[in-house]
């Protein structure tokens, strides 16, 4: 896949006028009840979905769009904005996360561990 081209703009610094940064193209998009900034070629791990690994899913609850120039904030949804992603991985896991109970004074210590599901995806496209 070709990579997007890059957009050049201003830095905001008034004693330097000359100095440039990279400005990408970015989104804010919610998945899953969960909100997540994502540029194009972000891999990122959401809560779990139903697409099995391989398949190409759209996300259309985009909330903002930013392009370095101008800034798109939707009431909620931005209209027609849609984020393209492919799923890399259906069956991920996070970190383990250790539960520690403990009664102090009467013996009782309880120790459980547990580690969510997750789903990693690719972004390809914000349009």
């Amino acid at each position: 896949m070709t990579e997007e081209p890059v957009k050049i703009c201003k830095n905001g610094r008034r004693s330097r006028p000359k100095h440039l940064k990279i400005c990408l193209m970015y989104a804010i998009v919610e998945i899953a009840g969960q909100q997540f900034k994502v540029e194009a070629g972000n891999e990122i791990f959401v809560q779990r979905l139903a697409d099995a690994k391989g398949a190409d899913v759209e996300f259309g609850k985009v909330l903002l769009v930013a392009d370095g120039k101008a800034v798109k904030v939707g009431t909620p949804y931005v209209e027609g904005a849609v984020v393209k992603a492919t799923v890399l991985d259906d069956d991920a896991k996070a970190d383990k996360v250790l539960v520690f109970k403990k009664i102090r004074r009467k013996g009782f210590q309880k120790l459980n561990g547990h580690r969510q599901k997750l789903t990693k995806i690719k972004i390809n496209e914000i349009a």
